[in-house]
């Protein structure tokens, strides 16, 4: 028995020294093939041991050696934002609350159709009932929603959103290219939003705002540091070269703050607050060299970090937030720093002087609309009398601003713009403004008081006599003011009842929950499908067809602000939020 004992034994010592040696090999092969791959190719390759690929670890090729941090020291006062709302009658409220519970029920009708047909998906479509991935695929819609979840108490809710989010690689995506600003604001400020709104109890939340935040901010790893804002990610994680676009469009660029400021301050990581502070740097240092001084044109150069070439100039697509985020982000910096309040007051001067103007209107209402201009070679600027719902952010702008920055004057301007994009949703036979349209311009002065007649509306849709421009009102179903309607859908969008609300927080009238609750009625009954609620095709028919579409920010932002207006003034405080 013992020679064979021996024998095996050594046929074990034998074959264990092979394993090893074999294993030894092997590893070294294994990790020498990674090291020569690219990080791309290591986040998928099987033999990385289960390392997950981090974006953090990616070597930038323009390093960042000395960080911008927040501004630090005591907070500014602060004028107190919100309306000193005393008690209601409870006829009152009773009425609020079944308006609440209204929004509320309308929210989870399209949650539901959202959880059933398209989960972890970016959009439902609410009409066919499929899905569609158009913001990365991470499930825009869920994660857009979380503090609309949050503040509408549906926790159960949330907390199957916040498990969904569990499984959500904000590592990589099928897009070739990612919008930074659309995955900034949808998600990274869904995140945050929801992390700030939960007391940081799912920590989650941060934890995949911070993956996040690592991916896009390698997109600011160009030469001059300015962002490439329609990414190609993968050639960032190959290691290529990249360079800022030599036309941005100027939203897209200047609209980050926020949401990298608020993810410095929550991780105590400046590298997000100093990639936005360099963008404002050059805005603060060119807003009285552009072609209009005080505004910024829409299409910029950041190639070459110049921001004054172009001559179109709006509140609208592809500026608008740019604007809105500048009082936001003075309040998010607790005031601390100057440098937003001037941006904003030097840009509002300028609008009112020549972006904003008097539509005519059949009852001679004092309405603003805000519009474009286009400064020529003569140094001329020519306004375009342009409505755009993305524009009717302005009013809640001015309003929160005009407390903020204590101009109280502005509070009037800040209800007229209201009052105009209320006009263009009740002139509509809908009763739903369209996304764009032109109307009637009136520019007042000692000689003219601006008021209604039927000649200067045909005058302004054709100079061939009132025939034709009957002719033209009839053809294009066009409502008395208008003489175009560019876009005539409508999207879900949210910034006429986010500066409605706002404005009722900021005054405590009234009548703007009666307005708003008119408003819902009639988006909420023509956009209702079986599965949730959906964009509408052509807002000059009474019934208009509906759309396939159901963006994330109708649970995110629309419904929220309706659910908000009807709801207790504590509930997300003007004066301790920034939304």
């Amino acid at each position: 028995m013992l020679p064979l004992l021996r024998r095996w034994a050594s046929y074990l010592t034998l074959l264990v020294t092979f394993l090893f040696f074999t294993f030894q090999a092997l590893t070294f092969l294994d990790h020498h093939s990674s090291a020569q791959q690219t990080p791309l190719q290591r986040l998928t390759h099987p033999g990385f041991f289960g390392k997950k690929f981090r974006w953090r670890d990616l070597p930038q090729r323009h390093p960042v050696h000395s960080f911008t941090s927040p501004p630090s020291g005591p907070l500014e006062q602060i004028p107190r934002i919100q309306h000193e709302f005393g008690p209601e009658t409870e006829s009152r409220r009773t009425q609020r609350l079944t308006r609440q519970a209204a929004v509320k029920e309308a929210f989870v009708h399209s949650w539901e159709g959202y959880k059933k047909n398209a989960w972890l998906q970016d959009e439902v479509s609410p009409v066919s009932g499929g899905s569609h991935n158009g913001y990365g695929g991470w499930g825009a819609t869920l994660v857009d929603s979380l503090d609309t979840l949050w503040i509408m108490g549906l926790k159960r809710e949330f907390l199957i959103a916040v498990a969904g989010i569990r499984k959500i690689d904000f590592t990589t995506t099928p897009l070739e290219r990612l919008n930074v600003f659309e995955t900034t604001i949808r998600y990274l400020g869904g995140l945050l939003s929801a992390y700030d709104l939960s007391n940081h109890k799912y920590q989650i939340l941060l934890e995949k705002a911070i993956e996040l935040g690592d991916m896009v901010y390698v997109a600011f790893d160009t030469p001059n540091r300015m962002p490439v804002t329609r990414w190609d990610w993968r050639n960032s994680a190959l290691g290529g070269p990249q360079e800022a676009a030599r036309f941005s469009l100027l939203a897209e660029v200047g609209s980050l703050t926020l949401e990298f400021t608020r993810l410095s301050q929550l991780t105590g990581n400046n590298k997000w607050y100093d990639a936005i502070a360099r963008i404002t740097d050059l805005f603060e240092d060119q807003q009285n060299r552009t072609k209009v001084p005080g505004l910024f044109a829409t299409m910029i150069d950041t190639k070459n970090a110049d921001f004054t070439r172009d001559v179109t100039f709006s509140f609208g697509g592809m500026a608008d937030s740019l604007y809105e985020y500048l009082p936001k982000q003075h309040l998010m910096l607790g005031g601390r720093s100057e440098q937003y309040r001037s941006l904003y007051l030097h840009a509002i001067e300028s609008a009112k002087e020549h972006i904003f103007f008097q539509p005519l209107n059949q009852e001679n209402r004092q309405l603003l609309i805000s519009g474009s201009i286009k400064r020529n070679s003569a140094a001329r600027i020519t306004l375009i009398p342009e409505g755009e719902h993305l524009s009717c952010f302005a009013g809640g702008m001015v309003a929160l601003a005009a407390k903020a920055f204590d101009q109280t004057q502005d509070l009037d301007v800040a209800r007229r713009l209201v009052d105009g994009c209320l006009w263009a949703y009740e002139s509509m036979p809908s009763g739903i403004m369209p996304e764009i349209y032109r109307a009637a311009p009136c520019k007042p002065t000692s000689s003219d008081n601006c008021s209604w007649s039927q000649e200067r509306w045909y005058e302004a849709i054709t100079s061939n006599g009132p025939e034709e421009a009957q002719s033209i009102i009839s053809s294009l179903n066009l409502p008395p003011g208008f003489v175009e309607v560019k876009d005539s859908r409508y999207q879900l969008r949210p910034e006429a009842i986010e500066s409605m609300f706002i404005l009722y927080r900021i005054t405590g009238d009234m009548t703007l929950q009666d307005q708003a609750w008119d408003m819902f009625q009639t988006i909420s009954n023509l956009t209702r499908t079986r599965i949730a609620h959906a964009g509408l095709e052509d807002v000059r028919d009474v019934v208009p067809k509906q759309v396939d579409s159901m963006e994330s920010f109708w649970t995110a932002e629309t419904l929220k602000y309706f659910y908000l207006i009807f709801a207790e003034p504590e509930l997300v405080s003007l004066d301790e939020f920034v939304l």
